[in-house]
C-alpha cells in the first residue's frame, strides 16, 4: 500500500465490486424501505442533514473512484478481499430476503435480524473492508473508517423511526437483540 493511489483505467477493477452495491442501494431504497416505513420524518437537526450528505458523497465518491482502482489479482490481498466481500454479498442478500419477507405491520425480526439490529450496516461494512483489502487501498479503508462512523451516528436516529413504527414489538426486540452483532437473549 503506497501513500500515492493506484490510479488506472482497467476492465479488472473495483467497479466490478460496487455493481451489487448499487443494485442492492437502489432495490433496497426504491422497493424494500419505501414500502415498509414510508412516512419516515425529515431530518431536523442541521448535523443529521449534514452527515446524511456526508454518507451520500462518500457512498457516490466511492462508485465513481472504484472506476480507477485496480484490484491486485493474483496476492494473497486479494483473496482475503474477496472472502470478506462475499461473506457481505450473502449477509446482505440474507437481509434484504428477511426483510422482504416480513410482513409490513411487523419489524424484521428473523433470519440476520436475530444477531443484529443492524444486519445491513454490518453488511456494507464487510464489502466496503473487501473491497479495501482486495485492492489494497487507504482509500478505501478510509471510506470504510467513515462509513462505520456514520453508521454509528445514524443507527440511533433509524431506531427511533423504526421505534415509532412498531412500538411494544420492535422495543421487546431491541432489548433481546445486540444493536451489532451477538447472540438474542432469551425472552
Amino acid at each position: 500500500m503506497s501513500l500515492i493511489p493506484d490510479f488506472e483505467l482497467d476492465l479488472w477493477n473495483a467497479w466490478i465490486f460496487i455493481i451489487p452495491l448499487i443494485i442492492y442501494w437502489i432495490g433496497g431504497i426504491k422497493f424494500l424501505f419505501s414500502k415498509r416505513m414510508p412516512e419516515s420524518p425529515p431530518l431536523k437537526r442541521r448535523k443529521d442533514k449534514i452527515i446524511m450528505q456526508i454518507l451520500m458523497v462518500t457512498m457516490f465518491g466511492s462508485f465513481f473512484y472504484s472506476i480507477f482502482v485496480p484490484f491486485k489479482l493474483g496476492t494473497i490481498w486479494f483473496y482475503i478481499g474477496l472472502v470478506v466481500y462475499l461473506v457481505g454479498i450473502v449477509l446482505i442478500t440474507m437481509s434484504m430476503i428477511n426483510f422482504a419477507t416480513t410482513p409490513i405491520d411487523k419489524p424484521v425480526t428473523k433470519g440476520a435480524y436475530r444477531y443484529s439490529r443492524n444486519p445491513m450496516f454490518i453488511s456494507f461494512f464487510l464489502l466496503y473492508f473487501g473491497i479495501a483489502i482486495a485492492c489494497v487501498s487507504w482509500v478505501y479503508l478510509v471510506i470504510t473508517v467513515l462509513f462505520i462512523a456514520i453508521m454509528v451516528y445514524i443507527s440511533p436516529i433509524e431506531e427511533a423511526i423504526t421505534l415509532g413504527h412498531y412500538g411494544k414489538a420492535y422495543k421487546e426486540y431491541m432489548k433481546r437483540t445486540p444493536k451489532w452483532i451477538g447472540i438474542q437473549k432469551n425472552k
